[in-house]
């Protein structure tokens, strides 16, 4: 076992970060901007403002298994309030400055203090791999989340020394440590910093006992809820006064801020495709489509989208008219597409479109594909969870399309890998996921799809 010294400088590495932080934001300003630095009071605002901003939100206290990505949301945040607070400064103030060189300034700012943060978390990895900041953890209770949480407790790069469970049941495994009630003196002579407790396993006595122990030791005790196979990536604990509440299915864009921003880009992203690109395209398809097959310009089928509300998605007409076009799908060699029709399946052009559906508000540029209502009323009872993807609004393009999943549904694990793909982006949104799928898809449309016809 590592001497108490090793693990003993551990509580100084977040007031450090706060001093390399403001550290940070006084060498740049003195080195680019004096006239700044030199007033007293300026400094005084930059620095308290990062003190009351971060202390806020909370920015400072760092999860053991957080990494360099882990919060990148949360720091983009904090460089657009502080971002906010610096520019306000100099209004408020009167200083005659030139702007853009002070967003020269504040970039720089934001790339050395994104730059320590990468450091930060290579240093904590190489530090705890090392042997350093780590806690010594053991487990009362087992029960099969034993084996989920043992992935975390061995991986290295958190820092947890994982030495075994206790449980009433005898076992075999190597790690086994003995009886709950051998878990009292265990845990003290050998300096236990946490104990996880499985909640299913003990009774309330016992559980109460375990809590007084705990708390009387200066032992950190973390209860495992008996979870009863419920549990999903989504779900986040919420306290109704004093008492937890598990909300099962939480989505980013349930939130006003994520809810507000999407729809800001998804207006202005449409507007400029609709102005740029379909204020000429439009009258140059409408002559070719017309002169090849006779039939509308715009192709309009209703399909579901937000909470199962159903809308006419709108695209360039690219087969000749048919009673099943509402029914059926495209197939590969599908003798309904037209010759034109096929070029803008290819490309994806035939979708462009759809961006009126995004100005309009039915749809977003990114979300989960809209199905045609037959195909929901069919897979909202064949496939499990399928309606989770209706949490948000559907998109022109989305997760599942980029990873090749798109058009016919040929075999069963097509339109399962669809729609895990669907909940997984309804999980975990991001803007920076939305950028990703967006670039991937213009790849695509350029390098053409497989699965395009």
């Amino acid at each position: 076992m590592l001497s108490m010294k090793t693990r003993s400088y551990s509580h100084l590495i977040i007031p450090f970060s706060v001093v390399v932080h403001l550290c940070i934001i006084n060498g740049v300003l003195n080195w680019l901007s004096q006239e700044i630095y030199l007033n007293t009071f300026s400094v005084f605002f930059f620095n308290v403002s990062w003190l009351f901003i971060t202390y806020v939100m909370d920015f400072y206290p760092t999860a053991r298994r957080e990494t360099f990505m882990t919060n990148i949301k949360k720091l983009i945040y904090l460089y657009l309030v502080y971002g906010l607070a610096y520019f306000a400064w100099f209004g408020m103030v009167g200083y005659n400055i030139d702007f853009e060189y002070q967003f020269f300034v504040y970039g720089v700012i934001c790339a050395l203090l994104t730059f320590y943060r990468w450091v930060f978390y290579e240093f904590i990895k190489n530090y705890r791999l090392s042997g350093g900041n780590y806690v010594n953890v053991v487990v009362v209770g087992r029960d099969k989340n034993l084996k989920k949480i043992r992935k975390v407790f061995d991986n290295p790069l958190f820092g947890y020394r994982y030495c075994g469970f206790f449980d009433d049941k005898s076992s075999s495994s190597p790690t086994y440590l003995g009886e709950i009630l051998d878990s009292y003196k265990y845990v003290i002579d050998n300096r236990i910093d946490q104990i996880y407790c499985t909640a299913a396993k003990l009774s309330k006595s016992d559980l109460q006992n375990l809590i007084n122990f705990a708390d009387n030791n200066l032992i950190k005790l973390k209860i495992i809820p008996d979870n009863k196979d419920i549990f999903t990536p989504a779900m986040t604990v919420q306290k109704y006064d004093n008492i937890p509440v598990l909300d099962l299915r939480t989505a980013p864009l349930e939130g006003d801020f994520g809810r507000m921003a999407k729809r800001v880009f998804d207006l202005v992203f449409s507007s400029a495709v609709i102005i740029g690109v379909l204020s000429w395209l439009i009258p140059i398809l409408y002559l070719l489509i017309k002169l090849e097959s006779p039939g509308p310009l715009f192709f309009i089928q209703r399909r579901h989208g937000l909470k199962r509300k159903t809308f006419g998605c709108i695209k360039f007409r690219s087969m000749a008219c048919s009673k099943d076009a509402n029914v059926k799908m495209a197939t590969k060699n599908d003798t309904r597409i037209t010759k034109i029709g096929r070029i803008l399946r290819k490309t994806s052009i035939d979708e462009l479109p759809q961006f009126f559906n995004v100005f309009l508000g039915e749809m977003s540029v990114v979300g989960p594909r809209p199905h045609m209502e037959r195909h929901t009323s069919d897979y909202e009872i064949s496939v499990d969870k399928y309606l989770v993807r209706h949490f948000v609004k559907p998109g022109i393009t989305g997760l599942a399309q980029i990873k090749g999943y798109r058009g016919e549904i040929i075999k069963p694990s097509d339109i399962l890998n669809r729609i895990r793909l669907d909940i997984l982006y309804v999980e975990k949104w991001s803007f920076l996921l939305d950028f990703k799928i967006i670039l991937l898809t213009i790849f695509n449309a350029i390098s053409g799809e497989e699965k395009a016809y």
